[in-house]
């Protein structure tokens, strides 16, 4: 059997599910049709439903793919359960069960799918990198940085991984190493702090941090280094605005050389006047 890994992905745990469109479909009930001019009794509609409607040759997986794109995560926990018990090898079953507990918040559970997951097939990336998320919900960001640097051993070409090391990195005050891995997850996609999913099969993180006036200035340095002006201007006004005292940093930082001179950047480097108001 071909193993398909679907793309499963901050605030919250964002969840994104692709799902082939051959051989399914859902709708809903329509609703009543106009009635026609002539004075004609019409059978009443029935009230729209929201119930999954299928074609025949639906599979198991896929019904429980379209209950995880409509977060009916209890029953696609369900679903998915009825596929891993009947399949206890199929890596690709055990995550997808484990994203449905976990969207449930049912940690423990979770990881414990994730876990079989990662045993069943030690290299899927996608599983090893959902463990780390469950460690960083639990604050055990040493646990958390471990599974996402082994996941990373198995797929370096995955933005995603090197975005939530960065977030456990600086969860565990390691300010470096967060930059040179949030450095590599936007070399790999300069757009990924634009996402608000990810791959089908790999969860991305929570993103609420802290400390937001340093990280934000962290995500500007990111940028700044990356050549991207504009949304290096973003976060360090966002900095400013979250009243990080080192924004001065920006002057002698090798990280800003090449934006330093730009009026934009000057003008955010400017102290505010005294008295004065956010507007």
């Amino acid at each position: 059997m071909i193993r398909v890994r679907l793309a499963f992905p901050a605030v919250v745990l964002l969840f994104s599910l692709s799902i082939p469109s051959a051989g399914q479909s859902f709708a809903e009930t329509p609703s009543a049709p106009v009635a026609p001019r002539m004075q004609q009794a019409q059978p009443q509609s029935p009230p729209e439903s929201s119930v999954i409607v299928v074609k025949p040759g639906l599979t198991d997986e896929q019904l429980a793919d379209l209950y995880m794109a409509r977060k009916e995560y209890r029953e696609a926990a369900m679903s998915y359960k009825r596929l891993a018990d009947g399949n206890p090898q199929n890596p690709v079953y055990l995550n997808k069960l484990g994203i449905a507990l976990h969207q449930q918040a049912a940690l423990g559970a979770a990881l414990k799918y994730y876990e079989r997951a990662s045993k069943v097939d030690p290299t899927y990336a996608d599983a090893q990198n959902n463990i780390g998320t469950i460690w960083y919900q639990r604050k055990k960001y040493g646990k958390a940085i471990r599974a996402y640097q082994k996941a990373i051993n198995i797929r370096s070409d995955m933005a995603v991984l090197y975005s939530n090391l960065g977030y456990a990195y600086f969860g565990d005050k390691k300010y470096q190493e967060a930059i040179s891995s949030f450095r590599q997850a936007l070399a790999l996609d300069p757009q990924l702090f634009e996402h608000t999913s990810s791959r089908s099969g790999s969860i991305l993180q929570d993103r609420s941090v802290g400390d937001r006036g340093r990280f934000y200035f962290l995500l500007a340095k990111s940028f700044a280094e990356a050549g991207n002006l504009e949304r290096c201007l973003i976060y360090l006004r966002k900095a400013k605005d979250e009243g990080y005292k080192e924004l001065s940093a920006v002057k002698s930082d090798p990280s800003f050389a090449a934006v330093l001179k730009d009026p934009a950047i000057q003008e955010v480097l400017a102290p505010r006047p005294p008295n004065s108001t956010q507007p």
